[in-house]
């Protein structure tokens, strides 16, 4: 455990030491997510799309120009308690994906990227590559190390979750 105060305890104005480094780590994590999240939302706003509708259209992009049912995207998404169903209503609204009967189960729909939702996909790359994150503030090889520890700590965690 650092003797010094850890920007951790400055941001969330703890002024006692953690527990332990168990502790301080899960804290981080759940922090450093919520700023991710924050920070995302007000990126895509400016697209009119949310976080879910742009996880939805990347799903959309890897499958492209096949289509994929409402379970392939349920299954895919990064927040799996959201209603995919409704997320994608809301994109066929914006004329992003389209939605049609699928052929051999009428109770399943195909959903498909359109040109339009492909298009504002390459326009949101480009911002991204220009967007300061919080992350903007690692190098390479930090990135490199970060993703090998995720990677680490998701090893062990079953699909289903």
């Amino acid at each position: 455990m650092a003797d010094h105060t850890s920007h951790l305890q400055r941001l969330i104005k703890q002024t006692v030491p953690f527990r332990s480094e168990l502790v301080q780590a899960e804290i981080g994590l759940i922090y450093v997510s919520y700023l991710i999240t924050h920070e995302s939302s007000g990126f895509f706003k400016q697209f009119g799309i949310t976080t879910q509708q742009y996880n939805v259209l990347r799903i959309l992009r890897g499958q492209h120009p096949g289509a994929a049912n409402i379970n392939l995207i349920r299954e895919r998404m990064l927040d799996r308690m959201c209603d995919a169903s409704r997320i994608v209503d809301r994109l066929v609204r914006q004329k992003l994906v389209s939605k049609r009967p699928n052929e051999r189960d009428k109770r399943h729909a195909d959903v498909q990227i359109t040109g339009s939702g492909l298009e504002m996909l390459r326009v949101i790359d480009q911002a991204m590559e220009k967007h300061h994150s919080f992350l903007n503030r690692l190098d390479e090889g930090e990135l490199q190390q970060l993703n090998r520890l995720i990677d680490r700590i998701l090893e062990g965690v079953p699909d289903a979750v």
